[in-house]
């Protein structure tokens, strides 16, 4: 393996030393684990035992692992947090240690269970950036130059107004059936999101004329529980395609790598937000479970969170 002297340079137990190379040997030969991402199990491991090492006052042995408790384990964390490393690095390490752990325990080397009440630490999720107004527009109206196909630009162009007009995501796009498909004059639509759960979306007029445009010039048959949006070979459109349609914009329009299908739905409740749109409303209309998943996703501004509590908490108006 890969930069071992980290290990080797390390005061252990001579038990500890020759599981771990067996560890090692296992991740290499059965396991066929990649060079890269033995080095980062290595780092992980030098980082815990050296903790180890520390914490027990001397070179750790699989009978001082086998005795570690949880509150033991959660000093090594919280050493981590304090050299400020980033949470996917932790929940990568603890990943990493339980890998170990497993595999000493089914050969016998160690038996230990208090890993097992150790919660991953929680990762910050990135929320993709919301296009400006104007370049979500550009990319709705664009996409439609990027086929030859008639059918298929007015296709992309309804997709892509489902994403930023109504705020649905590309999942839910692409699982409407064409029995589902609004009609010139609809003014709501009824979306399955996550977990089945349904919701009611208001529409643009311009959404449904552009899904009866595109379902008009569509070659193929329409079955009213098929889907709607149908790939060039009469099969259902998947993600991916529209994510390369996206993908090929970024390069037409300049737009930053952001930009994705996922960032026109965050654009719809970053603009809706903007325009003073009621953040309950809004987590209605994106189909979120709690309202702190919706602050999180439109990115609020601390500035008017404190506009809206000094105009709505009775406290702040005396």
């Amino acid at each position: 393996m890969a930069g071992t002297s980290g290990l080797t340079d390390l005061a252990l137990a001579p038990d500890l030393r020759r599981a771990l190379a067996d560890w090692q040997a296992w991740l290499a030969h059965e396991k066929r684990v990649s060079p890269h991402t033995r080095d980062a199990y290595e780092r992980d491991i030098i980082d815990f035992l050296s903790f180890a090492i520390v914490h027990g006052g001397g070179p750790p042995s699989l009978e001082s692992l086998a005795a570690f408790r949880t509150a033991d384990f959660r000093a090594w964390l919280a050493g981590r947090a304090k050299r400020d490393l980033a949470k996917s690095s932790t929940a990568r390490a603890l990943s990493t240690l339980r890998n170990f752990f497993r595999w000493a325990g089914r050969r016998g080397f160690l038996d230990n269970a208090a890993l097992a009440n150790l919660r991953t630490p929680r990762q910050d999720q990135p929320v993709p950036k919301a296009l400006t107004a104007a370049q979500a527009r550009q990319t709705v109206e664009t996409v439609a130059e990027l086929s030859d196909d008639s059918w298929v630009a007015r296709r992309d162009t309804a997709v892509l107004l489902l994403l930023y007009g109504a705020g649905l995501r590309v999942g839910e796009a692409l699982s409407l059936t064409a029995g589902e498909a609004p009609k010139p004059g609809q003014d709501r639509l009824q979306v399955t999101g996550k977990g089945r759960k349904q919701r009611q979306v208001p529409l643009l007029p311009s959404i449904p004329e552009a899904i009866s445009a595109y379902m008009a010039v569509c070659p193929y048959p329409f079955e009213p529980s098929g889907p709607l949006f149908l790939g060039k070979r009469g099969g259902a459109l998947g993600a991916r395609a529209v994510q390369l349609k996206v993908q090929q914009l970024r390069g037409l329009l300049g737009l930053p790598d952001s930009a994705t299908p996922h960032a026109l739905r965050h654009s719809f409740a970053t603009h809706l937000l903007g325009a003073g749109g009621d953040l309950r409303a809004i987590q209605e209309l994106l189909g979120h479970a709690s309202l702190s998943t919706t602050q999180r996703y439109t990115a609020v501004d601390v500035t008017r969170l404190l506009e809206v509590y000094e105009k709505a908490h009775p406290r702040a108006k005396g």
